[in-house]
């Protein structure tokens, strides 16, 4: 979320004088009413991953969507919003015929239990003639599935379980004395609909638009950051080349845990 200029506080973007004192990318690079999906967000950095002159890359983030999307072979398939919108317009169980028809091994590659899941996979199979279940048989599929990455690296986790509530509170708070609600008001009507879904801005929304009060607002976002943060936590636990450091570790333990690691890649320069 930290490509859209003008949501500042509520994604953490660093400062101005801390991106002069470390490189960053993928700042600021679009306006909150444009659309800026993971499959753009996989294109721009993987032309820095190509281009950055030698220098170690740090991954940083939360969403373990993009991270696959950088560091595996995961494709995404194109979109057709007129088709999209016809079989939105289906009934959930009208479309799940539809795809068992098409693939009868559908439900031995696909949740669909998951309407959206379902559309997605209907989009795809009209778009590109492709079903499920040749889709998951493909070389990057699997790859994806045994976390066979593009290139090399390291990936560590901090399992802070324990004094999430009490930072989540703490970060939301001070979020509001760093004005933001100036600044969801500042953008109010133009988040777009992958900017909207920022963990924050709605539920702050609600408040500048007189539908709730900032105590109510505060309290939604700490529930909803509490809730993204047990999906992460869920994601990125599954991938097996993640070292998980705890929270309460002293700092030389966690660093012995990173040297070693990247020593064992190969990608420790001393």
């Amino acid at each position: 979320m930290q490509v859209y200029r003008g949501m500042d506080i509520g994604t953490a973007k660093p400062t101005l004088a801390e991106q002069a004192e470390v490189p960053h990318h993928l700042i600021d690079l679009v306006e909150p009413e444009e659309s800026f999906s993971a499959a753009d967000f996989q294109s721009a950095a993987r032309a820095i991953l190509a281009d950055h002159g030698g220098r170690r890359i740090i991954v940083v983030g939360g969403s373990g969507l993009h991270v696959r999307a950088l560091l595996d072979p995961l494709e995404f398939p194109p979109h057709d919003q007129a088709i999209r919108q016809a079989i939105d317009a289906l009934p959930p169980e009208e479309s799940r015929e539809r795809l068992r028809a098409a693939d009868r091994d559908a439900d031995d590659v696909l949740d669909l239990a998951n309407p959206r899941r379902v559309q997605r996979a209907l989009e795809i199979l009209e778009i590109t003639g492709l079903t499920p279940s040749q889709r998951a048989a493909t070389a990057e599929a699997r790859a994806v599935a045994a976390y066979e990455p593009l290139l090399p690296f390291a990936g560590f986790g901090i399992d802070a379980a324990e004094a999430l509530g009490g930072r989540v509170a703490d970060r939301t708070d001070a979020m509001v004395e760093a004005g933001f609600v100036a600044e969801v008001r500042s953008l109010a009507g133009r988040l777009g609909v992958t900017a909207r879904s920022a963990t924050g801005y709605a539920e702050f929304g609600a408040y500048v638009a007189g539908e709730s009060s900032l105590a109510e607002a505060v309290g939604k976002t700490r529930d909803a950051t509490m809730a993204l943060a047990k999906r992460q936590r869920t994601f990125f636990r599954r991938d097996p080349r993640i070292v998980w450091l705890d929270w309460h570790d002293d700092p030389m333990v966690r660093y012995d845990s990173f040297r070693a690691q990247l020593d064992k890649l190969g990608l420790w320069n001393s």
